[in-house]
């Protein structure tokens, strides 16, 4: 078996590479770049803080306008999707009113008294029994964003098996 042996400590690292040597190139004049088309006979200057500046304060409108033009979409937009999660809320309302109504009415309840948890004011409860079944339909007129858009009637039906022993 080998022995290792420790690495001096006192050993140096090597001096870095020296950086290469500047070398200035003499410039072409104008014409010799516009001879050798190259386009502009303008030479390469670098880009500075106050050029920078000046080049963003001239495009600096035109995403003022741009949000200006769509605004009118994106607030239709949001009115539409408030409009729809309100009526869906009510579709929800009305359905729960709906089967509570029926349940109500096949246990021999009032119906119209459980329903009105449920529903706005102007809304209509209207419940038939058969001999097995009792059936509830829930109508409910709604403005879902008030008097900005038109009226409209959410309408929900349920039924329920009757529960047996009661009286006809």
């Amino acid at each position: 078996m080998r022995s290792r042996r420790a690495a001096p400590r006192n050993r140096t690292r090597p001096d870095p590479p020296a950086p290469p040597a500047v070398v200035e190139h003499r410039r072409a004049p104008a014409k010799a770049l516009k001879r050798r088309g190259r386009g502009k006979a303008t030479r390469h200057r670098p880009t500075g803080n106050a050029e920078r500046v000046r080049r963003r304060g001239s495009e600096s409108g035109f995403v003022t306008a741009e949000l200006a033009a769509a605004l009118p979409a994106v607030v239709a937009v949001l009115a539409l999707g408030l409009w729809a999660v309100s009526t869906v809320g009510m579709k929800v309302r009305a359905i729960d009113a709906a089967n509570s109504a029926a349940i109500a009415a096949a246990r021999g309840e009032d119906p119209q008294a459980v329903a009105a948890a449920y529903l706005p004011d102007g809304a209509s409860v209207s419940v038939s029994t058969d001999d097995t079944v009792a059936r509830a339909a829930v109508a409910a007129p709604v403005r879902p964003l008030g008097p900005l858009t038109p009226p409209m009637t959410i309408t929900a039906d349920a039924a329920a098996p009757m529960e047996p022993g009661l009286p006809q």
